[in-house]
């Protein structure tokens, strides 16, 4: 102990002694002293009681919660706060149980003759004795927390009587108050770090400069202490659980330190949410009140309003907590009814028994429906039950014109203005997404036109009134269910014959970029997993076949050069397989894509690298994709190239126990299936790849996912379910993804893998006795052909995502029977009868039209065009600007060079 420190414990000792607050003690127990800093930077002499502590009996009387007591400041205009002098030591230790207390120092053995700081049941034992001494005031105009008092009244000449009611009992008490931390007659107070004012409540300013100037956490100790903080804010923040999940995912046992982007962007939102924290009203039980609910995949969150004299809703508290154990598999349909649930269970204290219904909106239109319900499961019945004591009508309010929770902290005035726009996806991607109609939409149309569909009748009239129907009928109807307001046929949502549901389903599951143009058994596959309607497979098939991006951007199936089947595994990322696709237009650092194909699920990988990618580099993609998800496989297959031919790469390997096989010289079929998914990404890049074909690589993500969630053809399921067990949703919808409980998922994956195990070395058998037959092709002169893109030159950066057929055009001549002359545009300077096999048939549904070549636009005498994109310039010797130019609505093969002509 130093010299101060020994002066500091001496007079605290004399003090303390002269006041009769400790005593010399003979007891056979002690506990040790120290010092802790204050702010201005004295010294506070504490007792380290954590051994009696350890020992003592607990004390269970419950201390509030502070947001229970902010609510009780309903109405309240005026405002006093007082604060106890010497707080816990008002009240005596009980006689004969000081020995307990005692403490020891360099100058003897003390015991303290009150509670003093540090004892375990000392917060306890003060609250009891602070309500005992106001029980009749609590919440009438008296709050209380530990020393800390606020008396609040609605109006100047009853706030002087509740001030003077409060300070007579504190005399009678013999409790007294520091002066310089009360206040008196305010309509503006500090109270338990809020700001609490006749408006509502508000941050600290000096909180908000707080966490203005936090530094950026460097462990985790620090990422907990700024948690700790903000989670006494959380009352002010919209959604705070799920904006502060990757910090809270960063302080788990199991979670290694790792500060990136996401963390980052954690941190600042946080800090950015407090800082512009709205202020929040005091609840009015004579005004209605609005409660706005909203979940997501991980979290709930909602808003509890009131319409204020401005006729705008402000909030009175947000709500945000994290889905635990099963409620994260729930459907959306539930996690939407659970954030209702928990947000009545919340603001109980406000919401139970109100003269006015509260209005509930949501953005998930069946719930509107949901208290009317006749049939429900276990946990709806138990939930009707929890809300039997509320008052509240569920409005449906679409996400466009709703006040999202997460919206609400950006305003401080009122709480109904949607956030600004933000860009998600690149403008190029959205475009092509925003084309196609949201499922959402779609199943709500289902549901109100489902009466409009005649051959339903029976059944929907079957369903209303099951009971009476005999057994033989019930039998007949077993695999209808109506739910939520949807016919379901078998487990999946029947479509009504009605307008152009069919059609804007056909769209979403096959032209849309998150499916990627699949063939027709697997946009079959993906729309079955959700839908029914008689006759499916054959409308399908039809609008596949008669798809004109899918005609333009494949060949049609020609003699085949039969694929190597691989040694099947037994789990997966066992044996991987991996090549590159080269040559492919700038884009950025990037020309190559490496394919990587886990050989047991299917699975594959595709990352953009640079061309000059070495084995050392092609090693860190390896570790940052593969093996720190997968772990290190025991085989892999590639072709010979150089980089994977390396000496630094076969000793690697060697190192790591990994037996690197290589396909056989000028026989890719070898190694099969990365040369299959080959194509498969060369054909998703051509569907949406702009016509400069420069931004490619923002489309790999999503190439990636239509390739993983189509079914695979050798395993029978999507790489995607069988490499983790269910299927992903392809666009938002009604209708919950199936995610099983862990125990199931267990059970269903080793299941599966035997399954996909056996249908591998099916698939096996088949490949090595596979054969494959051709069609003789013949065309009528006026019908039109495609032509095969290989021997014509294009004038494109790259033939890899160049359209593979050109036109249509019109047959002219049947100049042999191996042989026909095609009616060409002037632009293709090339002989124009052509070979057979270079020509296609052109299938199209008469139902489905195609947009056809947009005719010139005639000014002052000659054609012009509408310009789609500018491929390419070049300056010439002459000084002028050369453009390779593609017209809108016109192929590949109508692009032409345009010359710059400079005006006068």
């Amino acid at each position: 102990m130093t010299d101060a420190e020994s002066v500091t414990l001496k007079e605290w000792l004399d003090s303390e002694l002269k006041a009769g607050k400790i005593r010399p003690s003979k007891s056979s127990i002690s506990s040790p002293v120290m010092f802790v800093p204050k702010k201005d930077g004295s010294r506070r002499l504490v007792v380290d009681y954590r051994r009696l502590n350890n020992r003592t009996k607990k004390n269970v009387y419950p201390l509030p919660r502070p947001d229970d007591l902010m609510s009780k400041l309903r109405g309240a205009k005026i405002f006093t706060k007082l604060d106890l002098r010497w707080g816990y030591n008002n009240v005596r230790v009980k006689e004969g149980d000081e020995w307990k207390t005692a403490f020891c120092t360099k100058y003897g053995l003390f015991e303290s003759l009150v509670m003093t700081f540090g004892l375990t049941n000392a917060p306890a034992a003060f609250q009891y004795f602070m309500n005992d001494l106001f029980q009749d005031l609590l919440d009438v105009y008296v709050i209380i927390y530990l020393d800390d008092i606020l008396i609040f009244s609605k109006n100047e000449v009853e706030h002087e009587f509740h001030v003077h009611e409060v300070l007579h009992r504190l005399e009678t008490a013999q409790l007294f108050c520091k002066g310089s931390k009360c206040e008196f007659h305010r309509t503006r107070v500090e109270y338990l770090g809020i700001i609490v004012s006749n408006q509502g409540f508000s941050l600290d300013k000096l909180k908000i400069q707080a966490v203005q100037e936090w530094p950026v956490p460097t462990t985790v100790k620090q990422v907990q202490s700024f948690l700790g903080f903000a989670n006494f804010l959380r009352r002010f923040v919209a959604n705070f659980s799920h904006m502060a999940r990757p910090l809270h995912n960063l302080v788990k046992k199991e979670t290694s330190w790792k500060w990136a982007e996401k963390e980052q962007a954690a941190f600042e939102g946080l800090k950015r949410a407090i800082t512009e924290a709205p202020v929040l009203a005091h609840a009015d039980p004579d005004k209605p009140y609005f409660l706005e609910t909203d979940a997501s995949g991980a979290a709930l969150g909602s808003v509890l309003s009131q319409r204020q004299s401005d006729r705008r809703l402000h909030p009175i508290g947000f709500l945000s907590e994290s889905f635990k154990g099963a409620e994260i598999n729930y459907d959306t349909h539930d996690k939407e009814l659970l954030a209702i649930i928990r947000s009545f269970e919340h603001w109980r204290i406000y919401l139970e028994a109100t003269i006015e219904p509260v209005t509930v909106f949501t953005d998930h239109q069946n719930l509107e429906y949901w208290k009317e319900s006749r049939t429900f499961n276990r946990r709806h019945a138990r939930w009707h039950l929890l809300l039997a004591d509320f008052n509240f009508r569920i409005t449906y309010r679409p996400g466009k014109q709703s006040g999202k929770p997460d919206a609400l902290s950006r305003r401080s005035d009122h709480a109904d203005i949607p956030p600004d726009n933000q860009s998600m996806l690149p403008p190029t991607v959205f475009a092509n997404i925003a084309t196609i109609r949201p499922e959402k939409d779609i199943q709500r149309e289902i549901e109100a036109s489902l009466h409009l569909d005649e051959s339903l009748d029976e059944i929907l009239a079957h369903l209303q009134d099951e009971s009476k129907a005999p057994p033989s009928v019930k039998k007949g109807f077993r695999d209808y269910e109506m739910e939520a307001g949807l016919l379901f046929y078998q487990g999946r949502i029947l479509v009504p014959d009605v307008g152009s549901l069919k059609k804007d389903l056909l769209q979403i599951f096959h032209d849309s970029p998150l499916a990627g143009h699949p063939g027709q058994q697997r946009t079959l596959e993906l729309l079955s997993r959700t839908y029914y309607w008689p006759g499916i497979r054959a409308d399908v098939y039809i609008h596949v076949d008669s798809c004109k991006t899918c005609q333009r951007i494949k060949l049609p199936k020609a003699k085949l050069i039969h694929a190597q089947p691989l040694e099947v595994p037994s789990r997966p990322w066992q044996h991987i397989s991996y090549d590159f696709i080269t040559d492919l237009p700038k884009d950025g650092p990037y020309e190559n894509v490496l394919m990587i194909v886990d050989s047991f699920t299917k699975y594959g990988l595709m990352i953009a690298c640079s061309k000059k990618t070495k084995a050392p580099e092609l090693v860190e993609i390896f570790l940052q994709h593969v093996w720190s998800s997968f772990g290190i496989p025991e085989k892999t297959v590639s072709d010979r190239g150089t980089v994977f031919n390396n000496k630094f790469l076969k000793a690697l390997y060697q190192r790591l126990g990994i037996d690197p096989h290589f396909s056989s010289a000028y026989h890719p079929q070898s190694d099969g299936q990365t040369e299959r998914l080959n194509p498969t990404l060369e054909h998703f890049l051509r569907a949406y790849a702009s016509v400069n074909q420069n931004d490619w690589v923002k489309w790999l993500p999503m190439a990636q996912f239509a390739y993983n969630n189509a079914v695979h053809s050798s395993t029978g399921k999507s790489p995607f379910k069988a490499l983790y067990g269910w299927e992903p949703a392809l666009t938002p919808s009604n209708v919950p993804v199936n995610v099983p409980e862990a125990e199931d998922l267990a059970n269903t994956m080793e299941k599966q893998w035997q399954e996909i195990a056996s249908a591998l070395r099916q698939s096996k058998d088949r490949m090595t006795r596979g054969k494959s037959t051709e069609i003789p092709l013949s065309f009528e002169v006026g019908e039109e052909a495609w032509l095969d893109a290989r021997n014509v030159n294009l004038k494109t950066k790259s033939t890899k995502l160049t359209d593979r057929r050109l036109g249509p055009f019109k047959v002219t001549e049947k100049v042999s029977e191996t042989a026909y002359r095609l009616e060409l545009p002037v632009t293709m300077r090339i002989h124009n009868v052509f070979y057979i096999g270079l020509l296609s048939k052109v299938k199209k549904d008469e139902t489905r039209k195609w947009e056809s070549r947009p005719p010139p636009v005639t000014v002052d005498g000659e054609e012009e065009y509408i310009v789609e994109g500018i491929m390419d310039s070049r300056e010439t010797k002459k000084g002028k600007w050369e453009y390779l130019v593609k017209w809108k609505g016109y192929g590949p093969e109508e692009i032409r060079k345009i010359l710059e002509e400079k005006g006068p």
